[in-house]
């Protein structure tokens, strides 16, 4: 298949760390000007914007709070290229600013990790290594294909390593053994796509305050102080056995019970948030374990599970109450 007849729509995910995105993205770097009396101004998202327009492709960066996170981009196979020849070049010349006050001899590669269905993989390895073998060879370009899928998915991390001109060609290759995967022999089954998870701090009580762990130190944290303190104010639960001192509830020696909620299907999305966002934010405040049933058929109403010690669950219901009181009244998310 040449080059020229890939002329499809085609969809690449990219899976990236928070500096990589922030150099996708632009940072905000403000420059006023007193020629012409004019101010000019660079925004968050200037450099994301530029690879959208002169690319042509459809660039989305997923949201939250985490360590790595998803670049989906999206458009006829030319414009992946171009956006992918873009994203390379960018990298490189992070890597050339980086080296400016750098004692290395050595420059490293450009890396780009591709995110792939676990079905396309045996294709894009070939028999006995074969096809692997060959994009290396012909491109330049290391090739990657890991072993495990990734988290709660079934797509693979395909690591790229190279020169920009290098990894452009790999790209290419690797998209030509995509569509014909695709067209020739579709997999069997939805494909779970990896989510990446948003970073939590561990959180410890002492003397009925919170602290978040980070690193060697903890750090007082009075916001979750006051929300366990207000869960253990409207808790319905009697804790069981002895609690540990100064903090009512909490009790790591408490076996862990399971509470039952049901929320209307209109006030469920604010709960849920934008990508599951307030729901990942409740899980990781309280510390439970949060289950949301899928819609039944006729019913008005979804059920949540929620498992934990009696303060997660506490906590857990207090957290999903406060998000339902604001949606009611009015007040917006919180």
């Amino acid at each position: 298949m040449t080059e020229s007849g890939l002329n499809v729509t085609l969809t690449i995910r990219l899976l990236m760390h928070g500096k990589e995105v922030g150099s996708i993205i632009g940072k905000i770097n403000v420059l006023l000007s007193l020629k012409f009396k004019g101010e000019s101004s660079t925004k968050k998202g200037e450099t994301v914007k530029k690879m959208r327009e002169e690319s042509g492709a459809r660039i989305n960066i997923s949201e939250g709070n985490c360590p790595e996170r998803i670049v989906t981009i999206t458009g006829p196979t030319d414009a992946i290229f171009k956006a992918f020849a873009m994203i390379a070049f960018k990298f490189e010349e992070d890597i050339d600013n980086s080296m400016t006050n750098s004692t290395a001899t050595s420059k490293p590669p450009v890396t780009l990790r591709l995110v792939v269905p676990a079905s396309q993989c045996g294709s894009l390895i070939g028999k006995g290594g074969s096809k692997i073998k060959e994009i290396r060879e012909s491109t330049g370009a290391q090739v990657q294909v890991a072993g495990d899928m990734l988290p709660n998915s079934t797509e693979r991390a395909v690591t790229i390593s190279g020169m920009p001109d290098a990894i452009i060609q790999c790209v290419k290759q690797i998209c030509v053994v995509m569509l014909e995967v695709e067209y020739k022999s579709p997999p069997k089954g939805a494909t779970i796509p990896y989510r990446p998870k948003p970073a939590s701090a561990p959180v410890i009580f002492a003397g009925g305050q919170a602290y978040t762990i980070q690193g060697q130190y903890a750090i007082p944290h009075p916001d979750l102080t006051k929300l366990h303190q207000l869960a253990m104010q409207h808790t319905p639960f009697t804790p069981l056995g002895q609690t540990t001192p100064g903090f009512p509830g909490l009790d790591a020696n408490n076996p862990a019970s399971t509470h039952e909620l049901a929320i209307p299907n209109d006030l469920i999305g604010c709960i849920i948030g934008r990508q599951g966002s307030k729901i990942n934010e409740i899980r990781q405040m309280s510390g439970a374990q949060i289950k949301i049933a899928n819609a039944a058929e006729g019913s008005t109403e979804r059920q949540i599970t929620i498992t934990g010690s009696p303060a997660n669950i506490s906590l857990a219901q207090y957290l999903i109450n406060a998000r339902l009181t604001s949606e009611v009244s009015g007040m917006g998310p919180l």
